[in-house]
């Protein structure tokens, strides 16, 4: 099929706007990493009109698709985890064109994991974390205990991811492999959550007991990125801290955040006077 694809990726790669070019080919027992195509080409240009642009490709009994993407949006997704199989297709992805080692350089900093670009990533997965076990936790008080279990499931997901990071790897499509040799703990609570035939209530009620001590153990870490850029100066409002360029990122998941650090002790609330009587401005400082 490679002979077909040639003339789509050679008359791209001869324009100064691609930086680089990769084939992914389906493995036969994980179809799912190539979205069940028989061949992936992800090409990275410096710009175009929209983010991504994709093409499908048919050939005798194959299929192959074509994601042309900018480079900004590549980053965003290795900064955000938002794309979760980017990250293998770079690794695992064989280089059909490299303009000035783009391709290289890009797999040599996936592998250094930049402490930098790890707190940020830390920071996000902990604040998703903090919010699907917020959740499941009032699900859990109000007796909705299907709703509590699929909130914790997913909160357990986030804290192996969080792990991951941690221990300087970028998680995998198949987490709970890495997080079984990295972080063994983790990976029994989550087994003894789903495999356990004790009664729904009682295994969630065991898990909340077992896991605030992993929370509260992983908030400095999981808080690190926010409080540095909070630092930056003395006294926030709400708007301004949500607003920062790199807090954006974290989305609807910062005012749980916000307010479980508050709540540890990691931020101190100011009352500002407005001018309604008896009336405040909430501020936020970090607590020294």
């Amino acid at each position: 099929m490679e002979d077909i694809l040639r003339p789509i990726y050679q008359e791209r790669a001869s324009q100064d706007n691609t930086l680089g070019i990769i084939k992914i080919e389906k493995k036969h027992k994980a179809a799912t990493l190539t979205d069940t195509f028989d061949v992936i080409l992800l090409m990275i240009v410096k710009e175009q009109d929209q983010p991504v642009y994709n093409k499908h490709y048919q050939y005798e009994d194959k299929k192959a698709a074509l994601h042309i993407v900018t480079e900004q949006q590549l980053n965003e997704w290795l900064l955000l985890g938002s794309n979760r199989k980017i990250v293998e297709w770079l690794y695992e992805g064989k280089i059909l064109f490299d303009r000035n080692d783009y391709m290289e350089n890009l797999r040599i900093e996936l592998e250094e994991f930049p402490f930098y670009g790890r707190k940020i990533k830390i920071g996000l997965e902990f604040a998703k974390l903090i919010r699907r076990y917020m959740d499941g936790k009032a699900f859990f008080e109000t007796g909705q205990y299907l709703d509590a279990f699929n909130h914790i499931v997913h909160s357990l997901h986030h804290l192996g991811r969080l792990s991951i990071i941690e221990n300087g790897f970028h998680p995998e499509l198949t987490v709970w492999n890495q997080v079984k040799q990295i972080e063994p703990e983790i990976f029994k609570l989550y087994e003894e959550l789903i495999k356990s035939e004790e009664p729904i209530e009682k295994r969630l009620e065991l898990l909340f007991l077992a896991s605030e001590f992993l929370l509260f153990s992983r908030t400095s870490d999981g808080a690190a990125h926010l409080l540095e850029v909070m630092g930056s100066q003395d006294l926030w409002n709400v708007d301004e801290i949500s607003k920062h360029p790199e807090i954006i990122h974290y989305g609807v998941d910062f005012g749980l955040l916000l307010e479980y650090l508050i709540e540890k002790d990691f931020i101190q609330v100011v009352e500002v006077e407005t001018k309604g009587h008896g009336l405040f401005h909430r501020c936020y400082r970090i607590r020294v």
